[in-house]
């Protein structure tokens, strides 16, 4: 979203899971080696406790939840010692602190990667398999949905445990739509009629755009394109491996974004993490937003009268894109890898993702969440949120491979190079293929 995946004064993505206020800067260095057990004793302190380092990049609401889950493991659990420090780096940073501490040998045993960054962490032989505990856990394998079990399987082993999960659909504004007399959106509507519904909400005289889309060139404007592309029959990677899969589809979803720039409907974000954007929408300025469930508290508490229906389509087939996050374990020795392995299949469990999904803003993981009463409750409180589960049945996800950061970069820059009028469609793509290309062909 691949980030996942994916997107900070509001409550969205990017503050709620992934960012938000920094920590103290004097946490960075030290988070390294804190929380970690003497090696030569196998990580077994003199008391017998296990001692588990969890660096999770949460901040504000994210952080306080799972800390309380911390909280109620290390209770629950005498012997072992959940150390959630955190890691010092906000979740953006993770793979980089990640890899650096690999490098130098002194690494956390949990750490929260993005499912889009998986396939470069896996490389390194210290990420413990979690096969036999996830698909034979007490959760059937079969009840995580198809995009959970998809982003934490790499070469038919499941690499991670899975942290949260989201999916985009379309948020928008009632009062806007009553406004200029236009019927609201329904199920299976299409890119053209969104089109067209976005000119029809725009009003430069109020300053309302009738949509947005970040103009960053970062995963969140990338993300937004896939289901644009897997719509349309395309896909990321081609069969072969060594090219894009959206070579003639990414000119048709780019001239979609065209017509918006061409018509002037489109709020164009230049600020990482689309905060500007929401914030329009926030403001009641902005007709139509693609977003995830992480943004309804905010569109809640600003009091718009919104509803929630899902992505248009080209073809009439239902597809959105989810961005599946993760919770990928390190080997410390055998002692502490049983130990962190114990602690993230407790808090994968239904009983435990409710409760961090009601209050971290993540969907449930498995049907077996979605159908406890708690899930049920906040789900029927929260206006659309049915709408974003229900969409998990078609979503699909971005590929573990370690050229997608590459390939992402790469179209990013052809939508932001076609928001901006700076190039067509077709010239934009065919740089994004050339980049794209070259980085497919890099032995890996």
């Amino acid at each position: 979203m691949t980030r996942i995946r994916g997107a900070p004064g509001s409550l969205d993505r990017r503050r709620l899971l992934r960012g938000g206020a920094a920590f103290a800067a004097g946490t960075a260095g030290a988070a390294l080696v804190s929380g970690c057990a003497d090696p030569e004793a196998g990580g077994v302190g003199a008391d017998g406790t296990v001692t588990v380092e969890l660096w999770h990049g949460q901040t504000d609401t994210g952080r306080k939840a799972l800390e309380a889950l911390v909280s109620e493991f290390n209770r629950t659990h005498p012997r072992i010692r959940v150390d959630a420090g955190g890691g010092g780096v906000l979740a953006d940073a993770m793979l980089q602190k990640v890899t650096a501490a690999l490098a130098s040998g002194s690494y956390p045993d949990i750490a929260y990667i993005f499912g889009s960054d998986l396939a470069s962490v896996a490389r390194s032989p210290r990420v413990v398999d979690l096969t036999s505990q996830l698909r034979g856990g007490a959760t059937p394998w079969a009840d995580y949905w198809a995009p959970v079990r998809e982003a934490v399987t790499l070469n038919g082993k499941v690499r991670a445990a899975p942290a949260v999960l989201d999916a985009l659909a379309v948020v928008y504004n009632k009062e806007l739509f009553r406004r200029a007399g236009i019927p609201y959106p329904r199920a299976g509507w299409s890119w053209d009629e969104f089109l067209q519904t976005a000119a029809k909400l725009t009003d430069p005289g109020r300053g309302v755009f009738g949509t947005g889309w970040p103009g960053v060139g970062d995963e969140d404007t990338t993300w937004r394109m896939w289901p644009m592309i897997w719509d349309l029959g395309g896909d990321i990677v081609a069969d072969d491996g060594h090219s894009i899969g959206f070579a003639g589809q990414g000119v048709r979803a780019l001239s979609t974004l065209a017509r918006l720039a061409e018509d002037r409907s489109v709020y164009i974000d230049s600020k990482p993490g689309s905060e500007q954007m929401y914030k329009v929408f926030g403001s009641g300025r902005m007709g139509m937003v693609a977003t995830g469930p992480w943004q309804l508290p905010d569109i809640t508490a600003a009091k718009i009268d919104y509803g929630v229906v899902p992505l248009p389509t080209y073809n009439a087939h239902a597809v959105t894109i989810s961005g599946p996050d993760t919770w990928t374990v390190f080997d410390n020795g055998s002692a502490r890898s049983r130990a962190a392995v114990e602690f993230v299949s407790w808090l994968i469990q239904p009983a435990r993702d409710a409760r961090w999904d009601i209050r971290a803003g993540s969907l449930p993981l498995s049907t077996a969440t979605a159908r406890r009463a708690e899930w049920k409750q906040h789900s029927h409180r929260t206006a659309g949120l049915q709408v974003f589960t229900d969409a998990l049945a078609s979503a699909r996800v971005r590929p573990i491979h370690a050229a997608y950061p590459q390939i992402s970069m790469a179209l990013g820059e052809a939508v932001v190079a076609v928001l901006l009028g700076h190039r067509s469609p077709a010239q934009a793509l065919r740089t994004c293929a050339d980049k794209a290309n070259a980085a497919l062909l890099i032995p890996r």
